[in-house]
């Protein structure tokens, strides 16, 4: 689907015109493009990408190819971002989709293969307000990127929220937990490998070198590489606290085998005078005389009663027991 902006003196002229009529305003003093590629088709993705703006084919290959980082490319006409938005997924998992921005001096183009909130949300906040007047494309680009940024958040709190959950049950729950730690691990790992070529991204863009991003635009562009960092120092401290937690685990663990086999040792103990006792009686000598004594089985069973509960009583001292 194709969603086109049109602008002429930095004002709205026309929503979704029709895509014959756009190449005259390529070349129009004072107009302005934003053509959005949302699950474009084949032919879509020729007639915008390949005939309308004549993009490099490199940068044609890498829209239709999925690229796993963030990265960006100056070309001459346009400045080559790639972008990674938090997109829809079943339960709980993190996930996301790229989003392609190819920005000119004039023109703003996006491609994303899923629908993606930031770039309906900006399209949105341009329709509601068709007399705020628009002076470059590069403020579409921030409003995307803005856009962004916020849906990092709920993302890594619901993150962090199951961190703390796995850190609630290594020190209350009995169980496995490595397959809830994993399955975190593998998220956390995912959200850093995104934030952080992303706020890269955005110093880099906000010293201006580029060209594409007018210099009124820059302390934007800082105030997001801002967030993006303090999202990717929270990122971290999960990491650490899920490691921390997974320690604490283990370490419960470990002390819960060494409960159990105290315990054993300590029964096995228990049962040592009546072994003892028992296999020294049942070795059937003639000459054990004192098993033909009257008082033999009451010393006998004394000694074996008295020489157990001494055996409990050292070993409850001892709290093995």
């Amino acid at each position: 689907m194709i969603t086109t902006l049109v602008y002429r003196d930095n004002r709205l002229a026309a929503h979704n015109p029709p895509l014959a009529s756009l190449p005259p305003l390529r070349a129009e003093p004072g107009a302005m493009l934003w053509v959005d590629l949302d699950q474009p088709t084949p032919d879509e993705t020729r007639a915008v990408l390949e005939r309308l703006f004549a993009f490099h084919p490199l940068i044609v290959e890498d829209c239709v190819r999925a690229t796993r980082f963030p990265k960006y490319e100056v070309y001459e006409e346009c400045l080559y971002l790639v972008m990674h938005a938090v997109a829809p997924a079943g339960g709980d998992r993190f996930a996301t989709t790229e989003l392609d921005l190819l920005l000119g001096k004039n023109f703003l183009v996006t491609f994303h293969p899923q629908p993606l909130k930031p770039v309906q949300a900006t399209i949105e906040r341009y329709l509601k307000t068709p007399a705020t007047p628009v002076r470059g494309p590069d403020r579409f680009a921030h409003g995307i990127l803005d856009f962004i940024a916020e849906g990092y958040r709920p993302v890594l709190e619901s993150l962090r929220a199951k961190v703390a959950a796995i850190e609630h049950a290594s020190l209350h729950e009995a169980g496995d937990l490595l397959s809830r730690v994993l399955a975190a691990r593998k998220e956390l790992s995912a959200f850093r490998q995104i934030l952080r070529p992303e706020r890269q991204i955005m110093v880099e863009l906000a010293q201006g070198r580029t060209g594409f991003f007018r210099p009124v635009l820059l302390p934007y562009l800082r105030d997001l590489a801002e967030d993006l960092g303090r999202c990717e120092r929270l990122a971290n401290n999960a990491a650490e606290q899920l490691i921390l937690a997974f320690r604490i685990f283990l370490s419960r663990a470990d002390q819960e085998a060494s409960q159990s086999i105290r315990v054993l040792t300590a029964l096995t103990a228990l049962t040592l005078p009546v072994l003892v006792i028992g296999g020294w009686y049942g070795m059937n000598f003639d000459r054990l005389w004192e098993v033909h004594q009257h008082y033999a089985y009451p010393v006998v069973t004394a000694v074996t009663i008295l020489s157990t509960l001494g055996i409990l009583a050292y070993l409850r001292r001892r709290r093995w027991i």
